[in-house]
């Protein structure tokens, strides 16, 4: 029996100093450490012995990272968005953390949705989902992961990537949720549209109902989301795997994660 071809897609950004991911006050720091920066270290972890005892004068590499669950590309846990969930699935009860989140959740078929032709700060509908889930013949299924191309992935490294890309509204997210998905991705900072875009419609409507409503589906139904994904203009609509599991952080909002996608086919 052969086995498949399988085919990796790496979905994260980076983790770096010198990338603009975040808001400055919000930035990740990463100091190195070279080999022989850490025999201090190491002559204390281990009495007795001096540089001369270390092969070429070297210890180990090494790295201090200062940095929040929510730098480079993570997995948001319902307690993220707020301190319950469930209001519409069950009864509202105390929000999960990423700790909590089922495994099964994490490794499932994706679905990617292609938004890029949406301008930044727009908010997508129920609609737009209805649509474009029409457009590439995918009937959603319990525990797809749904992915969103926008245009911010191109953004990547740029200036603007703070504020490029459109937004997932309180509509169209409760369409996926109601449908069975509870994972769900974008290649932008935010699964909402950014903040200067909401800013500016609160001001012009007063409606501030509109903060955040993406997220704040997950008080209705607890769900979890991938921010800062890439890469996702390589994917088709379907017919691969996302694993995304997140790091084990206690009693955490959020935890970081290498999402990949993969591809399985057989050999000829």
């Amino acid at each position: 029996m052969t086995k498949p071809i399988r085919t990796f897609v790496d979905l994260s950004i980076y983790l770096e100093n010198d990338v603009l991911s975040d808001p400055p006050p919000l930035a990740p720091k990463i100091t190195y450490q070279k080999h022989a920066d850490t025999l201090p270290e190491f002559m204390a972890m281990i009495p007795g012995t001096t540089a001369e005892d270390y092969p070429d004068g070297e210890a180990a590499a090494a790295e201090w990272v200062t940095l929040t669950t929510h730098n480079g590309t993570h997995l948001d846990a319902p307690w993220h968005f707020h301190s319950t969930q469930d209001a519409k699935n069950g009864g509202s009860r105390p929000s999960i953390t990423i700790d909590e989140v089922p495994l099964e959740w994490c490794f499932q078929s994706g679905v990617k949705l292609d938004f890029r032709h949406f301008p930044d700060g727009y908010v997508a509908t129920a609609a737009d989902v209805e649509a474009e889930l029409k457009r590439i013949d995918h009937e959603l299924q319990p525990l797809d992961i749904v992915v969103v191309n926008t245009r911010a992935g191109s953004r990547y490294g740029h200036n603007d990537y703070l504020g490029a890309g459109c937004g997932m509204g309180y509509e169209a997210t409760m369409y996926l949720l109601e449908r069975g998905v509870r994972l769900t991705g974008t290649d932008a900072w935010s699964w909402d549209a950014p903040f200067s875009y909401t800013a500016q419609r609160i001001a012009e409507t007063g409606d501030k109902s509109l903060i955040w409503e993406g997220h704040k589906a997950g008080r209705d139904i607890g769900y979890c989301h991938l921010e800062k994904l890439h890469n996702l203009e390589a994917l088709p609509a379907n017919g691969f795997t996302i694993s995304c599991f997140p790091h084990k952080i206690r009693g955490a909002s959020a935890g970081w994660t290498r999402a990949v996608a993969i591809f399985e086919e057989p050999q000829t």
